[in-house]
Parts: structure tokens; C-alpha cells; sequence
């Protein structure tokens, strides 16, 4: 989780991403964001995020998004 934190810090320092939850559904992160935490994340965990796993639910919190690694690691 450490380092994904510090892949979501990178992109928006001024936020708390251990507490926010609306990521997507407050706008914080934009279409250019997501592509540049794919790229980040396949480098990082080593795992490809498939198409449909790009949904708004997976992308809302530093949580939601490390649990599709874990899913997406096992």
C-alpha cells in the first residue's frame, strides 16, 4: 500500500488519500490521472489492470484501488 500512496501523492500531493473516498466522484482524479496510475501500477505490482477492472468503483479510494491489485495479484 506504501507505494501506492506514494504513486497518488506524486499526482495530487494536497490530498489525504488514506482518508478521501470520492476520488473519481469529486473530481480529484482526471482521465490523464488514471492513465498515469495504470502506468504506474503495471511497473510498480507487475500486474496489467484489464479493461473492464477501469470503472470509477476501483479508482474512489486508495483502498478500493489496492484491493483490485491484491485481486489482480492472487
Amino acid at each position: 500500500m506504501e507505494a501506492l500512496l506514494e504513486i497518488l501523492e506524486e499526482l495530487h500531493p494536497e490530498i489525504d488519500f488514506l482518508t478521501h473516498e470520492k476520488l473519481i466522484d469529486d473530481k480529484i482524479l482526471d482521465s490523464f490521472d488514471i492513465i498515469t496510475l495504470i502506468t504506474e501500477i503495471s511497473e510498480e505490482y507487475d500486474v496489467r489492470i484489464p479493461v473492464d477492472e477501469i470503472a470509477p468503483q476501483n479508482f474512489n479510494s486508495a483502498q478500493a484501488l489496492y484491493a483490485l491489485i491484491q485481486r489482480l495479484l492472487d
